[in-house]
């Protein structure tokens, strides 16, 4: 399978920049794949869509403000640090812009001072090992001082930090929201709750990696990449639940995807566990646990149109992606929503 076969043409003005005012208020389209029929909603609707007895998962991850803006020790030269994950105690890996100036024990400074880095060592990737130092807690500096990492496709400043967090995210450790959940007000989730449909949470903290494209001609000679996860006990109990009582268990988002199909196809009953998964979702997969899918809509040629290709198929995807340029529905992080069901009415 080519990479080719995941390619369209979307126009730059689709690419929304910024969020909605309200977050409900962005679109759904909805798509029964059996009939393989689409539908064209608002988000608020999808309360029609779910059922008593139906399982929303969600992944509660918080986007940390992983962009750091300083200057290089002595000559005040400007550099800017992208923390993507900890190595060991105050010790991250991060993306260096200009790299020219990081070299191995090249010292920087944040914050006039409050927050300083020492390069330890150069990644094959061409990242860095650096290790900070500070008074305080780690965590509130990088409040004070870091940015939120928006993604490449999105040059507007957003005013607002918030916006680019779930409203149930607490769990800091992603350099990207898990952007399908983006939709959800706290009044949904109450609403959903009343309705008989439950609600339960798993934590994968997204790297960098999804937003690289694919680079090889063949998607199965891709190197995926791996990313932190968690899923409690409480969160199995209920999904073994759901499955044992004839209900649907629906994904919010790619990454609680990758969670429950990762814990998943080691078998029932699901069970507490935490690790890295690099699980690559592509047609031809057969889901162990996700029997819903709601989604945002991604870039051409990455995974993620991959993963979505998967629990529908293909020409189906590129159908609804070809009818939602048409229609005019907002792309990526910010953009609509597309829920995928078995059987939507």
């Amino acid at each position: 399978m080519k990479v080719q076969d995941f390619d369209f043409d979307l126009p730059e003005e689709l690419i929304a920049q910024s969020p909605l005012k309200d977050r409900e208020s962005s679109r759904l389209m909805v798509i029964d794949t059996l009939k393989q029929e689409i539908y064209d909603r608002t988000f608020s609707d999808i309360r029609e869509f779910l059922q008593e007895g139906d399982t929303l998962v969600l992944n509660d991850t918080r986007v940390i403000p992983a962009r750091l803006l300083g200057e290089k020790t002595g000559s005040g030269g400007k550099i800017e640090f992208l923390l993507l994950k900890p190595t060991g105690e105050d010790c991250w890996e991060i993306l260096v812009k200009p790299g020219r100036k990081a070299k191995v024990g090249a010292t920087f400074e944040f914050g006039q001072g409050k927050l300083k880095a020492e390069v330890l060592e150069i990644t094959p990737a061409g990242g860095r090992i650096v290790k900070f130092y500070f008074k305080g807690i780690f965590q509130e500096i990088l409040d004070e001082l870091g940015n939120m990492p928006l993604p490449p496709y999105i040059t507007e400043t957003l005013q607002d930090k918030e916006r680019y967090q779930t409203v149930y995210s607490k769990n800091p450790g992603s350099v990207a929201a898990p952007t399908a959940g983006l939709h959800f007000t706290k009044e949904i989730i109450q609403e959903l709750q009343a309705k008989g449909i439950r609600i339960a949470y798993v934590t994968l903290h997204v790297g960098l990696g999804t937003f690289r494209p694919v680079q090889v001609e063949n998607i199965l000679d891709h190197d995926m990449h791996s990313e932190y996860y968690e899923i409690t006990q409480e969160t199995a109990d209920i999904i073994n639940a759901t499955k044992e009582q004839g209900g649907r268990v629906i994904s919010v988002g790619t990454t609680s995807t990758r969670v429950l199909e990762t814990v998943g196809q080691k078998g029932y009953p699901i069970q507490e566990e935490s690790g890295w998964t690099s699980i690559f979702i592509y047609p031809g997969y057969r889901f162990t646990v996700v029997d819903g899918l709601l989604t945002n809509f991604h870039l051409p040629k990455s995974t993620l149109i991959m993963l979505v290709s998967a629990f529908a198929n293909r020409e189906l995807i590129l159908k609804a992606y070809n009818h939602a340029i048409n229609e005019q529905y907002r792309f990526f992080s910010f953009g609509d929503a597309m829920l995928l069901l078995k059987g939507a009415e």
